[in-house]
This record gives C-alpha cells, structure tokens and sequence, in this order.
C-alpha cells in the first residue's frame, strides 16, 4: 500500500508538498522525502513527533539516537510508517533543524494501492514557495499573572522575603575572611 501524506509548513503563506511513499518505508525515508521535497540539504538534525487529533505534541522520534547508552533511544529509522501512521492515527509534526525550527504538520491524506512502474517516495504536488527563514516561534507558557510567589504552596509571600534584606553579614555563621 502507498501512503499519501500533505506536508504543510508552519508559516502565514500556504506552503505544502504531497508526497506518496511505502507504509512499509521507515520515518526515515519520510524524512528524507520531506527535506528533499522542500530543498534542504539534509544537513541538519530533525525529529518527528507523535501527536494527537488537535496537534498537541507527545513522543519525540528523533533521527539520531542520543541517549547516553547505545541503542536506547529508537529512532526513525526503527519505525515503518505503518507502525506510526494509519486511517485512525493520521498526524505527526516534523522539526527540521533545532536551531530555525522549521515546523511541518504531517497529516497521512490517503492510503491507496500502489501503482504499476511508479518510484516511491515521490513528491505529487509541491505548493508554495519557501521564505527565506523559518517562523518565529513564540514558546511561552500559559500566564501566571505574573504571581510568581503564588505557583508553589509554600505559604511564602513577597513579605516573607524581606527578612533577609539588608542583612548581608555572615559573622553569625561562623564565616572568617582568611580561612585557609
């Protein structure tokens, strides 16, 4: 079966690519195809994570294992699309280089029979010209009302604080200025 995902970048512009590949291609080969598609290089490091219907972000599937033992990690290349990807579990996001932060949404469009003398991966249909940087992403969390006091249950307040202004004076602990 061949799998036909729209590749959406995260921009103000509609920018996208359609690209057919094997259910039975890893993540890696989708990588791949998504860089190419796009014109990258394929020099940088990338991930693809797991998501759920409104694009919330779970599992990191990264390309290179990083953990600290050897084979710890699973990358892309350990998960065929169809391990990932079916008609129930249809997107996953892709980061393209950690430092511009080139976000895609990946969204699994069709699943289809493969056709007679054709090469997969393959790009269908490309959309969009790519701008010269990535967007500006804004990661903040939700606002605490600037109440930074009140996000532990310490029973601390601003006022709690103040005991310790103005006394800078170490000598009730024991402090000698030529100790060694």
């Amino acid at each position: 079966m061949v799998y036909k995902f729209r590749v959406i970048l995260d921009a103000e512009e509609d920018i996208f690519r359609d690209i057919a590949i094997l259910e039975d291609d890893t993540l890696e080969d989708l990588h791949n195809a998504i860089f190419n598609a796009f014109g990258f290089d394929g020099s940088e490091v990338a991930s693809f994570y797991t998501c759920d219907e409104t694009w919330n972000q779970e599992d990191e599937i990264p390309l290179f294992d990083t953990g600290d033992v050897p084979g710890e990690i699973r990358t892309m290349n350990d998960y065929p699309l169809s391990s990932i990807l079916d008609k129930q579990n249809t997107k996953i996001i892709y980061v393209y280089d950690f430092i511009s932060m080139w976000t895609f949404l990946v969204e699994l469009a069709a699943v289809e029979d493969e056709a007679v003398g054709a090469t997969y991966p393959e790009t269908l249909f490309s959309h969009g010209e790519m701008p010269d940087e990535a967007l500006e992403k804004n990661f903040e969390a939700d606002d605490m009302h600037n109440d930074i006091y009140g996000e532990f249950e310490d029973d601390l307040d601003e006022d709690d604080l103040d005991m310790f202004e103005g006394d800078d004076s170490f000598e009730d602990y024991g402090f000698e200025e030529n100790w060694n």
